[in-house]
């Protein structure tokens, strides 16, 4: 700018002398031409200087007007909840299944709270960040009483994980790129679309898909170390982990119960490891693979050194499809989960000899099991002008699955016809703003015979999101 100012300066000194100076003048006139060159050397001045003072006002007005870049919070919190309704068309008594003929007009209705989940996480810097949800299920006591349908009717204390409140997740992670990170801790096993995908935004029911929370772990979460990254139109997660306990697998929930622990600690003399694919290729979709493998047998306090036992393992497989799609105002999911547990007789004989003290349920338990599920539901407000730009949607949807916790069992332990089921349902989504969901729907469970199908109305509201 000021060699600027100076190089204007300097012309207009020479062009104001060259005009000036073509003809001699007499030497009586020069204090005129002196007196008329300070005159243009002053004028010039003048102009140079408004010029730069409209310039540097102008350059001042432009950054006053940008807006400060907002400052990146390192801490995250966020969080869901979910909160349902339901009357149940059918009888809760534990006869209902050895008894089914008595029952077959009672019905019950229930309040519940699922899930509640806050959500707290730290970017450290330099790659390093934590990550935390603390889970309060079914109003927050982990601890409860019921009447326990395999064994008479008597009243039995279920711990499920020692403590009032669940730690889901605490994990430390160190990204060294998008391609590859390491996270340390306690997190979610993602086997399964429902444990990938678990938040109450992500499926149309009010309660999660009833097919993989009854024979998978729901939400599935363990201590271990994970390895996952994305590439592309690809992302993968490997995992080790500690094996499930077998003793307290079930005849309807499999292998459900057999994650977490009852103590203090948890058991790890056996190991185990899960994966996850997703791919995203097609706009919309999401196509994914996951899978798990350990053994479960001596993953237990009561593991016996009985010379009887030393080739029993349990080991635990469990292939997993599912994708989801979401575009021109549909949205479509689906899963297929099949699961297969060796030595399945020798574990149900195992755990029925256990003392009434123990936590193992001593029920019979399959060999294989099976889940199956689809749901598809349509935006109508896609068609309503006003409410579509308003970002508000309402879904209208039908779900069909089947499942089955003892799809195959060996000739010793024997079938049991109530664990396997079709279940439909249809209902509605309505989000008014993002991460806040109503849910209503009507469903129906359909047994075999002779047992009593079982309908039900439930309703429901959830919330998910960040709140910073």
């Amino acid at each position: 700018m000021r060699f600027r100012c100076l190089l204007l300066f300097m012309i207009g000194i020479a062009a104001c002398t060259s005009a000036y100076s073509v003809e001699p003048q007499p030497e009586g006139d020069l204090a005129i031409d002196e007196k008329l060159k300070a005159q243009i050397k002053a004028e010039v001045k003048a102009e140079l200087v408004d010029e730069l003072l409209a310039e540097l006002e102008d350059r001042h007005s432009t950054v006053s007007a940008a807006p400060a870049p907002a400052k990146r919070s390192r801490l995250s919190i966020g969080g869901y909840g979910e909160v349902a309704f339901s009357r149940n068309f059918f009888s809760d008594n534990y006869l209902r299944y050895s008894k089914p003929e008595l029952y077959k007009n009672d019905q019950h209705g229930r309040f519940d709270i699922p899930h509640v989940v806050i959500f707290l996480g730290y970017d450290f810097g330099r790659g390093w960040s934590m990550g935390s949800e603390i889970e309060f299920e079914h109003g927050g006591t982990e601890s409860a009483v019921e009447i326990e349908a395999e064994e008479g009717g008597e009243y039995e204390s279920e711990i499920e994980r020692g403590g009032e409140v669940a730690l889901e997740q605490f994990w430390l992670q160190k990204s060294f790129s998008r391609a590859f990170n390491i996270r340390i801790g306690h997190m979610v096993v993602p086997v399964g679309a429902t444990n990938a995908n678990h938040l109450p935004t992500q499926f149309f029911g009010v309660y999660r898909p009833e097919g993989e929370n009854t024979i998978l772990p729901c939400t599935w979460h363990e201590t271990g170390v994970s390895l996952w990254g994305e590439a592309g139109k690809w992302r993968y997660e490997v995992m080790f982990l500690p094996g499930l306990d077998s003793d307290r697998f079930s005849s309807q929930g499999w292998i459900h119960d057999g994650a977490g622990s009852p103590y203090e600690f948890k058991i790890a003399t056996a190991y185990a490891g899960a994966f996850r694919v997703d791919n995203y290729s097609v706009p919309g979709l999401r196509l994914s693979l996951s899978g798990y493998v350990g053994n479960s047998f001596r993953n237990t306090l009561a593991a016996t050194s009985n010379s009887r036992y030393d080739n029993v393992r349990g080991t635990v497989l469990i292939g997993a499809f599912d994708f989801a799609y979401d575009a021109h105002n549909w949205i479509v999911r689906g899963n297929f989960d099949y699961g297969h547990l060796t030595d399945s007789d020798v574990i149900t004989s195992f755990n029925m000899g256990l003392t009434s003290s123990s936590v193992s349920p001593k029920q019979k338990v399959g060999s294989d099991a099976v889940s199956a599920g689809a749901e598809f539901g349509y935006d109508i407000f896609s068609q309503v002008g006003r409410l579509h730009s308003m970002g508000q949607r309402f879904y209208l949807f039908g779900r069909y699955e089947y499942y089955d916790s003892m799809f195959k069992a060996t000739e010793r332990v024997g079938r049991i016809g109530y664990c396997g089921r079709q279940r439909f349902a249809v209902g509605l989504n309505y989000f008014p703003v993002k991460g806040l969901v109503i849910k209503a729907e009507y469903s129906m469970g359909i047994l075999k015979s002779p047992y009593n199908n079982e309908p039900a109305v439930s309703l429901g509201i959830a919330y998910s999101g960040f709140f910073n």
